[in-house]
């Protein structure tokens, strides 16, 4: 059976990925903060889908939780570079601490497991890897944003230096979903009641389009029609507009 490596995977849109590739006859390694959470989902995965699911408790805001991961996804199919989250304010109201620890996680973890995983699937000719990024990759969304910004352009970067080596049999992917129903607002003390209902995306579309636009050898994958009509209309937007319209979209925090 093929193997996926998941990060951020008890909750969310790990959690969806987990439950696809399950059904999908993946073996599974998850990797979570909270190892009691992890074992359960874990067992309930093997329980339902007949599966092998490894879990793999580690934190990527540590150096010890990165090489932990990293000595665990070298031979995997596929790979999800998930885990993320969102501080709980704006700039100047997050410690600095906080926003170093966001950039290791959302972009030091995904270059360091990106740079451990390719190798090993260049080498058995198949295998691919979606770096979860976020529609704010195209907005004025503080560290968030840019952070996600650069999670678009590596996958780019990279799925464009291994093209001539890979000959499209191993695939590299920016997954840039916009607000979608899990814990992640709740995480961040985001208060999301004046958002739009059609701005919601459900994370189970979300990763049949992932996955999907994988296959399919796409870069950048923006799930929902409306997400792609809105980020195509940021090239048009001057960028003072599209600064103040990001910015306060969804920011209001509890």
């Amino acid at each position: 059976m093929p193997t996926a490596f998941i990060t951020g995977a008890t909750a969310g849109l790990g959690a969806a990925f987990a439950r696809r590739l399950a059904s999908d006859g993946f073996d599974l390694v998850l990797l979570a903060r909270d190892a009691e959470r992890l074992d359960r989902t874990a067992a309930n995965l093997h329980d339902r889908y007949a599966v092998r699911a490894e879990a793999l408790p580690a934190d990527l805001s540590t150096d010890d939780g990165l090489a932990t991961a990293e000595g665990r996804v070298r031979d995997v199919d596929l790979l999800v570079n998930n885990a993320g989250f969102g501080n709980r304010g704006v700039f100047l109201d997050v410690p600095v601490s906080d926003e170093i620890t966001m950039l290791k996680v959302h972009c030091e973890a995904v270059l360091r497991l990106t740079h451990t995983a390719l190798p090993g699937m260049l080498e058995r000719e198949r295998g691919g890897i979606i770096n979860v990024a976020s529609a704010a990759a195209f907005t004025a969304r503080g560290t968030y944003g840019a952070s996600k910004a650069w999670v678009v352009s590596f996958s780019q970067g990279v799925a464009a230096d291994i093209a001539r080596r890979s000959q499209g049999r191993v695939r590299v992917m920016a997954l840039c979903p916009g607000f979608v129903h899990t814990e992640f607002h709740d995480r961040a003390n985001m208060d999301m009641s004046d958002l739009p209902d059609f701005m919601w995306l459900d994370k189970d579309d979300v990763v049949a389009a992932g996955l999907r636009d994988l296959r399919r050898g796409v870069q950048v994958s923006i799930p929902g029609a409306q997400y792609k009509a809105l980020i195509a209309a940021t090239r048009l937007i001057p960028r003072g507009l599209l600064t103040r319209l990001s910015s306060n979209t969804g920011r209001k925090y509890k």
